[in-house]
């Protein structure tokens, strides 16, 4: 009578021991899972698993997995991957450059503004803008640091768009200069020709030979006679800047790290027109 109560005491036994490591397997499963959830949740910053660590807890069956394999459900950490947390997107879109559009409304904000030949307060004068004038913008130089407009109607002309009230942005508008808008050409004066370009670290200095005025064709006693127009490079961006002189030399900073290249061109001023332009041969740096 008692073999059978130790056959099934036994029996018993051999279930139970059987039975634990699968449940070991399932409560390590849980854990590693649990463990993730609340790494990722809290936002404290530890390194993430790799591909292959962060899906085996989720995709993997306890159902099938052996006592052995249990140990390799736990998450482990990659020396190659980054000390900190990966940072979820923002989703803001990159600012995108304004749309082009053929012209632009605007009013004269001062009471007198001057209108030029060309893009900036050393070229020629043409005429002037009385306060409260509404006109029309058409067009702008290729450099958006350079806020000139060029100005519709009978004569067209170069105003300072800081003095006007614009409808919309004039970084809008297309491209005019250099190109389609023109220099008046001086019939009585020759271009003159550049002798040097030389290249100091980040300082260009241009010389130049010297084509001197007859009296009384200076525009007034304060006309610069040669016009430099350089797209020249500062803080990563290509910038364009006429530069006005009556010396015969000129130096300009130029640094690196712009991916277009610089130029510069080199114009004779004088009350009728302007002579050239003169291509000045850039130094690379």
């Amino acid at each position: 009578m008692k073999r059978p109560v130790v056959f099934l005491l036994l029996a018993l036994f051999l279930t139970t021991s059987c039975a634990a490591p699968q449940a070991r397997a399932q409560e390590l499963d849980l854990t590693a899972t649990v463990g993730w959830a609340l790494l990722v949740s809290s936002g404290t910053g530890l390194p993430l698993p790799s591909a292959e660590a962060a899906v085996t807890p989720a995709s993997a069956s306890t159902e099938t997995q052996s006592p052995s394999m249990a140990p390799s459900l736990a998450p482990t950490f990659s020396a190659s991957l980054p000390t900190t947390a990966i940072p979820p997107a923002t989703g803001t879109p990159t600012a995108a450059p304004p749309a082009t559009v053929n012209n632009l409304a605007a009013t004269v904000s001062v009471r007198f503004l001057s209108c030029r030949y060309g893009p900036g307060p050393e070229y020629l004068y043409l005429y002037a803008l009385r306060g409260g004038a509404n006109i029309k913008l058409i067009g702008r130089t290729d450099g958006d640091n350079w806020h000139w407009a060029w100005v519709d109607g009978r004569n067209k002309c170069w105003v300072n768009t800081s003095y006007l009230a614009v409808q919309g942005d004039w970084r809008q508008l297309p491209i005019v200069y250099p190109g389609i808008a023109k220099l008046p050409v001086s019939p009585y004066y020759p271009p003159t020709s550049v002798t040097s370009a030389r290249r100091n670290g980040n300082a260009v200095t241009i010389d130049w030979r010297d084509i001197p005025l007859r009296a009384g064709d200076e525009e007034d006693d304060s006309m610069q006679h040669y016009i430099v127009e350089a797209w020249h490079c500062r803080g990563g961006t290509l910038l364009f800047e006429p530069f006005a002189t009556n010396d015969t030399d000129l130096t300009i900073i130029d640094e690196p790290g712009c991916t277009q290249p610089s130029h510069a061109r080199l114009f004779v001023q004088e009350k009728h027109g302007f002579s050239g332009p003169t291509e000045i041969p850039w130094p690379a740096h």
